[in-house]
């Protein structure tokens, strides 16, 4: 008797011990989860302020694996900056690749598809669930340097809105002069025309995919 009932004092203090260690593992799940969250508002918060302190026109080093590219936005195409800003500065970018490289007319890249190797058939149909309706200025053109975002072609996209993030750099000029009025030039290169040039001569394959990556490593303000 004395024995049976020792055994069912153990059951019990058993069973409170396992109800115990399972609300404190709630409690912290619950607390991991409130810090989470707490840090992804702060995030969020964060980028906000960046974002409402941009200046017309800022400035941005796109740090890439073959060196620097300092670009400046244009303070027209207003929905490109603001978009371009937010995810640079969310980290969107950050090491997704120059997927698309033609030596004589650009380089192309922010496929976020691109961060996954097993996915490079896929390379140039990724981004964000969302296009930017096309901003288009005379003044704004395809000179060397040039930023502009990629889009669709016009067939399945006659109003030419621009891809939510992939964009492109103009190496050549001359050969991209036929893009004007076509895709949204919203920006150009300061610093760095040398890193485009370096970029294009790769050797490249059949879809002109690098066959040695070429990485953004991330892409940050510099003058805001």
């Amino acid at each position: 008797m004395k024995k049976i009932a020792i055994l069912l004092l153990l059951n019990i203090l058993s069973i409170v011990f396992l109800n115990s260690c399972f609300q404190n593992n709630k409690k912290t799940n619950k607390s991991a989860s409130n810090t989470t969250d707490s840090i992804s508002v702060n995030n969020s918060t964060m980028l906000e302020d960046q974002l409402k302190t941009l200046s017309e026109e800022p400035v941005f080093e796109i740090q890439t694996s073959m060196g620097i590219i300092k670009v400046k936005l244009y303070k027209n195409t207003k929905l490109h900056r603001e978009n371009f800003a937010k995810l640079a500065l969310s980290g969107f970018y950050d090491n997704t690749l120059f997927h698309r490289v033609i030596d004589g007319f650009m380089i192309q890249g922010g496929d976020p598809l691109s961060k996954d190797p097993t996915k490079s058939k896929l390379y140039g149909t990724g981004g964000p669930d969302y296009t930017i309706p096309a901003e288009f200025f005379p003044e704004y053109k395809h000179i060397k340097g040039a930023l502009a975002a990629a889009r669709r072609g016009d067939i399945s996209n006659p109003k030419r809105e621009s891809s939510g993030s992939q964009f492109y750099l103009v190496q050549d000029a001359s050969t991209c002069k036929q893009l004007d009025g076509a895709y949204t030039v919203f920006g150009e290169t300061i610093e760095g025309l040398d890193v485009i040039d370096k970029i294009a001569k790769v050797k490249v394959d059949q879809r002109d995919r690098p066959y040695t990556d070429v990485k953004i490593l991330g892409i940050n303000l510099v003058e805001e």
